[in-house]
């Protein structure tokens, strides 16, 4: 079963050997997809070991750590009609990238589809239930019921739940559409980047939704820095809040934030960093038209109460 309408792109940072592990994978798929790695200036030896493993994979090395934005480079030299993101500790299940293929091809207003995630625990893994661990079974990312259960109403076609946003690690996109809404944005980097690009191509008429039927696996890497990433999360969520949100969501948006992550020196330097964008916020802020909008609305309570979106670490 090849398959030649997906190209796989993934981005990785000195991680070499959760990569060469994904690669097995994602070579491995009977769709067949070609595969773009990103490499963002790994020190590890990780390109040297991607070329003598799989030759067969385009590796693209911009010799600095762009982030996602490695993603957008990934896009500039795909040719195929949809684009399927994979972090280097993650994978796609056989048959999941056809059948997302599938639902692009027949439903034209959808811009992304989202999988359901399969945790591969590993001891560092604090999110794992009891048991999982010892057991190494795998269990759904505490995301998957937000997505199963979206509240956001949908037109009577589409294919699953509507979503506000999307996780890229589990998306597969049209690339027309990815490259048209500009992609990720270099200034978020790195860390909840996704609901900008998500919002601007809600706001171009795109619908995202949720596939339950499809798997994308992944086994969360032990090298991280949470506290970089907790960072930036913090940092982009409060500039998206200001970028695309009316004034009284950003406000509740950044007082809800505020009260509800660690008091540490991580979260006062992400609302630093976040202050000192203001001036290009302001210059960039461009509020979602007003059905646009109404959707993150109706999503604000579910953010709340989210036990999936909490910034610790």
């Amino acid at each position: 079963m090849t398959d030649d309408r997906t190209t796989v792109a993934v981005i990785t940072r000195d991680r070499r050997d959760e990569l060469l592990h994904t690669l097995e994978r994602l070579t491995a798929l009977p769709e067949r997809p070609p595969v773009v790695v990103v490499d963002n200036a790994s020190s590890d030896g990780t390109a040297r070991a991607v070329r003598e493993r799989f030759p067969q994979v385009r590796l693209l090395t911009p010799g600095r750590n762009l982030g996602a934005v490695g993603r957008n480079l990934a896009a500039r030299v795909t040719t195929t009609p949809y684009l399927a993101f994979c972090d280097d500790d993650s994978w796609w299940e056989p048959g999941a990238l056809a059948g997302a293929a599938d639902l692009l091809d027949a439903h034209r207003q959808v811009a992304a589809v989202t999988a359901r995630i399969l945790v591969h625990p590993v001891p560092q893994d604090p999110q794992a239930p009891p048991g999982a661990v010892a057991q190494g079974d795998p269990y759904e990312d505490p995301v998957v019921p937000e997505l199963r259960h979206s509240p956001l109403p949908a037109p009577d076609w589409l294919p699953g739940p509507a979503l506000g946003s999307f996780l890229a690690a589990a998306t597969v996109l049209r690339t027309d559409a990815f490259r048209e809404a500009g992609g990720f944005s270099p200034r978020l980097w790195l860390g909840g980047e996704e609901e900008l690009l998500a919002a601007d191509l809600a706001a171009s008429g795109w619908w995202l939704v949720y596939a339950d039927n499809l798997t994308v696996h992944h086994r969360p890497s032990p090298r991280r820095d949470s506290t970089l990433r907790r960072r930036h999360g913090i940092r982009n969520t409060l500039w998206f809040g200001w970028l695309r949100r009316p004034a009284p969501a950003a406000v509740r948006r950044t007082v809800r934030l505020a009260a509800s992550v660690p008091r540490d020196t991580v979260s006062a330097r992400a609302f630093a960093e976040a202050l000192a964008g203001l001036p290009w916020v302001l210059r960039e802020r461009r509020p979602l038209p007003a059905e646009v909008e109404e959707r993150f609305r109706l999503l604000e309570e579910a953010q709340n109460a989210s036990t999936a979106r909490r910034y610790v670490g």
